[in-house]
């Protein structure tokens, strides 16, 4: 059997279907990954058949403005545009076609699945992603939050709508120069009827949502990739340092001279990744590490407490680690996983994406308290790594029935 995976996005939306790929492997069934050509050495470090499909998603961060309104209609457009473009001859002879990450690029998936009469499957890492009476959405990319709407069906109701205005468009014109029809609720569509929760029910339990969702568990890809001699020897040198990373994202203004100061007074080294924003330490001094591409598994491991953005995969890996977290949401999912973290006693949500000094220092306090450590080290021990190895088993059961995954 044969499976098309498809995304478009950053690592943390890549490495999850990497999981799945090696997981359907495993199980005798063949998978190409379809994703931004950044990824390709990722890809073929673990194996996994890799089509580049549309421009790098690693667009120049440091310094750089975010993008404007139009920036996002004109990038939304043209991820919508590029599966039509990509994806049909990759598709031909698949069995099933499954897709996570950014709305605008999976209704193109879904257009192209629907066109060669594929199933489809759509799968999500946060709760707050699909409508729920219990989540509010994420405000849109490049919209201010709703203001005065307390109500979550409005605000839900509100984001299908702006959705519809940005995406509609695009995807309807080519739906229609297929011979489709158009699609007017756009986040049915996109995420179908019985979506899947990528993410483990202990940092991210599904409740009850609008559409018949499925929990899986965190799609983790076992990282057996050894740390260099040169972070070895730093690690080997002194008490454990405190990890430092934004991810993909860029780092709010003196982000990292303000974490640097604020380990600094808690007598602790640090170890800074410099990410998709090429981040640099503000000075020489010896107590500083910097790494690039890492293995956060192993790694995570051996650091007294990890400050990070909040992305799903970051805060898996530190939780799975055992590692006390300090969150410093931006966007998107990152809310809610720092509520969780702390809502789990496993390290401190900051409060609002722009840390100083005196905010930092607080919130390693308590991440670095021996009683945050101990709960880490206890919920550790619930977190699970089969989630890809369940989504496989249900993919290849719901294709070979041609039915919809969803729980007997």
């Amino acid at each position: 059997m044969r499976v098309l995976l498809s995304t478009y996005g950053s690592r943390g939306d890549v490495e999850p279907l990497a999981a799945l790929a090696v997981g359907l492997r495993e199980l005798g069934a063949e998978a190409l990954l379809c994703a931004p050509p950044d990824c390709a050495d990722r890809l073929a470090e673990v194996g996994v058949p890799h089509l580049p499909v549309g421009p790098s998603a690693r667009a120049p961060r440091h310094g750089a403005a975010p993008p404007s309104p139009e920036d996002m209609l004109r990038f939304s457009a043209e991820a919508i545009a590029v599966q039509f473009d990509q994806l049909p001859a990759a598709a031909q002879g698949c069995a099933a076609v499954v897709t996570t990450g950014l709305l605008p690029a999976a209704i193109g998936v879904r257009s192209v699945a629907e066109q060669l009469g594929i199933p489809y499957f759509y799968a999500f890492h946060c709760p707050s992603y699909v409508p729920s009476p219990y989540y509010p959405p994420p405000p849109p990319l490049g919209e201010p939050p709703a203001q005065d709407v307390t109500d979550i069906g409005a605000l839900w109701g509100g984001n299908n709508q702006s959705a519809y205005r940005r995406y509609g468009g695009p995807l309807n014109s080519s739906r229609g120069a297929i011979g489709l029809p158009p699609v007017e609720d756009i986040f049915t569509f996109g995420y179908t009827d019985h979506p899947w929760l990528a993410a483990d029910a202990t940092l991210a339990p599904l409740q009850p949502t609008d559409l018949g969702a499925v929990q899986t568990g965190a799609w983790i890809l076992p990282d057996e990739r050894p740390l260099s001699a040169e972070l070895e020897a730093f690690l080997d040198a002194g008490s454990p340092p405190v990890y430092v990373g934004f991810g993909s994202l860029r780092a709010p203004a003196d982000a990292v001279r303000v974490a640097v100061e604020a380990v600094r007074a808690h007598g602790r080294r640090v170890i800074l990744s410099r990410g998709w924003a090429d981040l640099i330490l503000p000075d020489d001094w010896r107590d500083c590490f910097t790494v690039g591409e890492v293995n956060q598994q192993v790694l995570f491991g051996r650091v007294a407490a990890v400050i990070h953005h909040g992305g799903a995969g970051t805060t898996h890996v530190a939780a799975r680690a055992g590692a006390p977290q300090v969150l410093v949401p931006q966007i998107a999912d990152q809310p809610y996983y720092a509520s969780r973290v702390a809502e789990l006693g496993i390290g401190v949500a900051h409060d609002g994406p722009t840390p100083t000094f005196d905010s930092l220092s607080a919130a390693l306090d308590t991440a670095l308290a021996p009683g945050t450590r101990a709960r880490a080290t206890a919920v550790a021990g619930t977190i699970r790594g089969d989630g890809a190895t369940v989504a496989a088993e249900l993919l290849l059961d719901a294709a070979g029935r041609d039915e919809p995954a969803v729980p007997v």
